[in-house]
């Protein structure tokens, strides 16, 4: 039972599982931050150009039940914003990482100089083709 719990604890201690917890956390109040968004100012705005209530239900019958369609259009506009914010996100950020991997690439050097006769030659090279010297690791 202690080796299990080692293991347990060095798995939530984790970078990665921190992270992602931070991302859950974050992601749930950004949720919560565009339903607002939604609910105060889009729906009041769809309900004064169209003059729709988007808080509508359909009863069915007499059995007092009722569809409600207002939830489930605020659930569509909630996602389609969070999709939005998200992709435009994940596109900024991916392409800061591929400027840092390819500032990576360039400061890496594919030649060096050979030790006996000073000519540049490949970094993987193991004899330089210049002098035919055999060059250490």
């Amino acid at each position: 039972m202690k080796k299990f719990m080692e293991e347990f604890k060095a798995f939530a201690l984790k970078g990665n599982v921190m992270d992602m917890a931070v991302g859950v956390i974050i992601g749930a109040a950004f949720g919560n931050i565009v339903t607002a968004l939604t609910e105060c100012f889009i729906q009041p705005l769809i309900a004064l150009i169209g003059g729709a209530e988007v808080h509508g239900t359909i009863p069915l019958g007499a059995s007092g039940q009722a569809l409600d369609y207002g939830t489930f259009i605020t659930a569509v506009i909630n996602f389609v914003i969070m999709a939005l914010i998200l992709f435009a996100m994940l596109k900024a950020i991916n392409k800061l990482m591929d400027l840092g991997k390819k500032k990576e690439e360039e400061a890496a050097p594919t030649t060096k100089i050979c030790p006996y006769c000073k000519s540049e030659i490949n970094k993987d090279a193991t004899r330089c083709p210049h002098c035919t010297s055999q060059l250490e690791g």
